[in-house]
């Protein structure tokens, strides 16, 4: 039975199922006591019932008790981040990486202990991205350095656009909640401490590492490559290079996780083949031990610990002399991170690498022996390629909703790169490990080097071909799933036909249409007006059914206005538009944007919304005086000066005043009145 063999699905199904409850409910924790109680109860009560009900009874009360145990600790994860006010504080904390060069600033995340205030001090939780002031000694900053700073810590906010990824989700599951900008006036304390934690040491011997790279002779481009290949940091990487690695569908070999694990796991558990039989053991443990030294020289990043912790399963389980479910044990180290972080089920990379590891686990070897070479090389070619293949089938769902675009060359690109990228993390790891014998360290430097520049080639000559990229894909969740299932369904059929009955995939495929169906009909009788929430010019839209109207032409451009579109399937019709006013009737709601409003144009036009664009727009005092009412009153993201009043001034001239820059992107419904 599939819960007998994989135990660890039958729980990690509820498990996620109440972690993601959580996002819509936090109950209080007089319910989660009631909860435990009846659980418990269900317990007991099997242990006194028939055989057969009492397998009933007990898989209830398991499957309960996971869902309350996810909904349980996931609210208590979000509790634990503290609530700061918007008012300058003064928090004790420790730096917790290195600080990062931006355009203007330097960015470092802090970790908040303490707050100071008149009443003494209160021990508080989570970090604070700070924006600190170009200074020379920023950089001489470290993880674990001790700081006391003033700061206004200012919440986190999305920008809110439809179908956009949501940063403040992101950032919160960080254990970021808030952001501030502090200058050298602003640190009260700096203290250097005698010991660091361990993920502080390993930041700073990862950072040793690259300066061994630098002194080698790697630089510029090379060094950010071989930086992130090797040891996973990718803010040195210019985003040209980024975007040539994702056009080629490899951007996975510079996330330091399950491919880099397997490739340094096969490679030293072959090199000490030499260690067989009774000492068999021996093998896997060292192989273990050096996996785990790789993850801390890496930073013990989320990725590679969760790789790590992925084959640490796997080989314990040889050593053991259990039959290993290899599946199970992935499922294993899934449960074991979730426990620790439970929002990690919401992190792309989590998702990515479990979706490709599971299908590779599942469908592999059965594509693999669809297709016998008689030779070495084609037959290692075909071995790449069909876990490429397999790979790609798995993460496709997640690829499209999160990334809007799939790489029509993986194929070709991951058969040549792959296999390329594995020499470049062996050699990554042995010019540190012979970095004391100059000659050897430099031999080692000089074919990292090479084999550095030959994957930077290969990949921007893959990203360039024709059709490298089929872009401005999207899906919803809903359907991400949804196709997520069917495809499963589909693979498992095709590969292996005597397993399951040809009505399973079909029903999962007609679940998949009958969701798409669905959204179509419903955005078919539907309108809206959106007000994009743009780092560029205003980009303003009224969707009518599946069409969505742009006003002036470079709203089609905004990457908001792109993503929105690729995940309902919309079509877009651009409408010429005076930059400075114009006013349509849509739904029978009258929409006017200008620059400059008074009251004469607002009697004459008598709109329903009116939307407020240029950077210096003008709005008379006097619309305050007009007696016709506005349903809402909407400051585009482009206006950089307010008008000659506040904007807050005018919340008597509508139900809605609303100010995109502050408060996103402004979405309403033409069909009704928007709350």
């Amino acid at each position: 039975m599939l819960h007998r063999e994989i135990p660890f699905l039958r729980i990690g199904i509820p498990l996620c199922a109440g972690i993601v409850t959580g996002l819509f409910t936090r109950p209080p924790e007089i319910l989660f006591i009631i909860t435990v109680l009846a659980v418990l109860l269900l317990f007991a009560g099997a242990v006194f019932i028939d055989k057969g009900a009492m397998h009933i009874f007990y898989g209830i009360a398991l499957t309960s008790a996971f869902f309350i145990l996810g909904l349980f600790l996931y609210t208590r994860e979000k509790q634990r981040i503290s609530v700061f006010e918007s008012r300058p504080v003064i928090l004790s904390g420790v730096i917790s990486d290195f600080p990062e060069e931006k355009e203007k600033t330097y960015s470092i995340i802090f970790k908040a202990h303490s707050e100071y205030g008149n009443a003494g001090y209160r021990p508080v939780n989570g970090s604070i991205l700070l924006y600190h002031r170009k200074t020379p000694g920023v950089l001489s900053y470290m993880p674990g350095d001790q700081m006391v700073i003033r700061c206004t810590p200012v919440p986190i906010t999305g920008r809110g656009n439809p179908r956009e990824f949501d940063y403040r989700f992101y950032m919160e599951n960080q254990g970021i909640r808030y952001y501030a900008f502090t200058d050298t006036g602003d640190i009260i304390a700096y203290h250097i401490p005698g010991t660091r934690n361990m993920i502080h040491r390993a930041l700073i011997i990862r950072e040793r590492i690259i300066g061994m790279y630098r002194e080698r002779g790697i630089k510029d481009e090379r060094l950010a490559l071989v930086a992130a290949i090797t040891l996973g940091r990718k803010d040195m990487l210019d985003p040209e290079q980024k975007e040539y690695f994702m056009k080629a569908g490899v951007m996975h070999i510079m996330a330091v996780s399950g491919l880099h694990a397997a490739i340094l796991s096969l490679f030293v558990f072959n090199v000490l083949f030499f260690l067989k039989g009774r000492l068999n053991n021996i093998r896997a443990l060292i192989t273990i031990l050096i996996l785990w030294s790789f993850a801390f020289i890496t930073g013990l990043t989320s990725s590679v610990v969760r790789a790590t912790l992925m084959f640490t399963f796997l080989h314990a389980g040889r050593m053991l002399k259990r039959p290993v479910n290899g599946l199970n044990s992935v499922l294993a180290s899934a449960f074991v991170l979730i426990l620790i972080k439970p929002s990690v089920i919401f992190n792309a990379g989590f998702l990515l690498s479990y979706s490709a590891v599971i299908y590779i686990i599942c469908f592999y070897r059965d594509l693999y022996l669809k297709v016998a070479f008689k030779h070495r090389l084609p037959d290692l070619i075909w071995q790449s390629a069909a876990v490429t293949i397999i790979a790609q089938i798995g993460t496709l769902p997640l690829t499209i909703s999160l990334f809007n675009r799939f790489p029509t060359w993986f194929i070709l690109s991951n058969v040549v790169i792959v296999p390329l990228s594995s020499l470049v993390v062996i050699t990554g790891c042995l010019v540190p490990l012979t970095f004391p014998v100059m000659f050897l360290s430099k031999f080692f430097a000089a074919i990292l080097n090479f084999l550095t520049g030959l994957t930077e080639q290969l990949t921007r000559t893959a990203s360039e071909l024709p059709f490298a990229t089929i872009e401005n894909t999207g899906a919803t969740t809903i359907e991400c799933i949804l196709l997520t299932i069917t495809i499963f369904m589909f693979t498992h059929f095709i590969l292996k036909k005597e397993t399951i009955s040809v009505i399973f995939p079909l029903i999962a495929l007609m679940c998949f249409i009958v969701s798409v169906s669905f959204k179509e009909i419903s955005l078919s009788r539907s309108s809206e007006l959106i007000v994009y929430n743009t780092s560029g010019s205003a980009a303003i839209g009224i969707r009518s059914g599946l069409i969505l109207n742009l006003f002036s032409d470079s709203s089609a451009k905004e990457k908001e206005v792109v993503r929105h579109m690729s995940a309902l399937n919309l079509k877009k019709r651009i409408v010429k538009a005076d930059r400075n006013f114009f006013a349509v009737n849509a739904g029978g709601k009258i929409i006017l944007s200008t620059s400059n409003l008074d009251k004469q144009l607002l009697e004459q036009v008598s709109p329903d919304y009116v939307i407020i664009l240029g950077e210096k727009p003008r709005i008379d005092r006097n619309i305050l005086l007009s007696q016709h009412h506005l349903k809402a009153l909407v400051f585009s993201s482009e206006i950089r000066q307010n008008p000659l009043m506040a904007i807050s001034d005018f919340s008597s001239a509508a139900d809605t005043l609303h100010d995109v820059r502050k408060d996103g992107a402004f979405v309403c419904s033409l069909n009704k009145q928007s709350k």
